[in-house]
């Protein structure tokens, strides 16, 4: 089985971290190069592509640790909505996206409960809307977001709703995270959503999980190949009693175990991706690459600063850029015990 990219994922690949590298603002950077209309179709003047090449996106906006939504815009806004929405949800949210000027996130944790799949959070019909009450924690870019994608339980099943977050009803309670990006827990209180707020598919739920997951996973895959090459460099050029760093045993068996947890990151995340795109059952494969990044990106990230001494402290140094977004991409992922316990599920199922 062949996970090499084709040619126009690595071009994309290319473009993005070139586009990255530039001292450009990397958000209008990114939509000026198109590489945020890359899912849209092509009635909707972009490209017709799916996750594979999101992905690619994502992992260089990872490797470059860039401070943008691309996350939230990308992987919990463009994918599901272009899957799911209707032709006129599509023409009214995702344009904007693509061109840099707006963003879409999704609310998909709820207290104590990452990634529900039965939200708590419920729509009940009243005077021909629905009505919307719950709360969901940890929604990136909540504050900028056009909309909100939100997983509620309803008498008929679970669905997905396009929430205004300046609607009447929503609260939004601005929360730390470790990178310092935009983050809320948002309440919900009797909001009124039409029925054109719907996202139309029974499996609407599952469908923006495995995006997030794919989306997340792309992202971390970067954050580790960018922490690695970042300290690769370090231990290269910095010198002690007269040596590189690199030279000395402990520190090459160091970087050799960040390597091997960085590489097999890699493989889970690129199989699970190219199972995705395949139109294959990802599920469990989505399921292994989240544990291992869940288990493996932290340790790793906390031996790169092991490397750099009191250098992967400084904050004019970019190495806490890389650990603190693995540290909000694992929360994101319910942590490591989360994902070993939805694999142990799969297995006893």
């Amino acid at each position: 089985m062949d996970f090499a990219l084709d040619d126009t994922q690595t071009e994309i690949a290319a473009l993005a971290a070139k586009v990255l590298g530039s001292p450009d603002d990397p958000w209008r950077a990114l939509a000026s190069a198109g590489l945020l209309a890359l899912a849209l179709p092509s009635d909707l003047e972009g490209d017709g592509l799916g996750i594979a090449e999101v992905a690619q996106v994502l992992t260089e906006v990872g490797r470059a640790a860039a401070p943008v939504p691309a996350y939230a815009a990308l992987a919990l806004g463009v994918l599901p909505v272009e899957s799911l929405g209707t032709p006129a949800q599509r023409a009214e949210l995702l344009p904007p996206v693509a061109a840099g000027e707006a963003v879409l996130t999704a609310a998909l944790h709820e207290p104590s409960a990452p990634l529900v799949g039965e939200p708590a959070a419920t729509a009940r019909a009243a005077d021909g809307k629905w009505l919307l009450n719950g709360v969901k924690t940890a929604v990136p870019y909540a504050g900028q977001a056009i909309r909100i994608l939100t997983p509620v339980s309803t008498p008929h099943g679970t669905a997905v709703y396009l929430v205004d977050p300046h609607a009447d009803g929503v609260t939004l309670v601005p929360t730390r995270n470790s990178a310092g990006t935009p983050e809320c827990t948002v309440r919900l209180e009797d909001v009124a959503v039409a029925e054109t707020d719907l996202l139309f598919d029974r499996g609407a739920v599952a469908v923006l999980h495995r995006f997030a997951l794919a989306g997340a996973l792309a992202l971390g895959d970067g954050l580790l190949a960018g922490a690695l090459a970042l300290t690769v460099k370090h231990v290269g050029e910095r010198t002690q009693f007269g040596r590189p760093l690199a030279t000395f045993q402990a520190v090459a068996g160091q970087i050799a175990d960040v390597y091997v947890a960085a590489r097999t990151v890699h493989l889970a995340v690129t199989s699970a991706v190219w199972r995705l795109a395949s139109g294959l059952d990802a599920d469990a494969e989505l399921d292994v690459a989240a544990y291992w990044f869940a288990s493996q990106a932290p340790e790793a990230l906390a031996t790169c600063h092991h490397l750099h001494g009191g250098v992967g402290v400084d904050e004019t140094y970019p190495l806490h850029r890389y650990s603190s977004a693995v540290k909000d991409l694992g929360r994101a992922l319910g942590g490591a015990a989360h994902r070993l316990g939805r694999l142990g599920e799969r297995v006893a199922g």
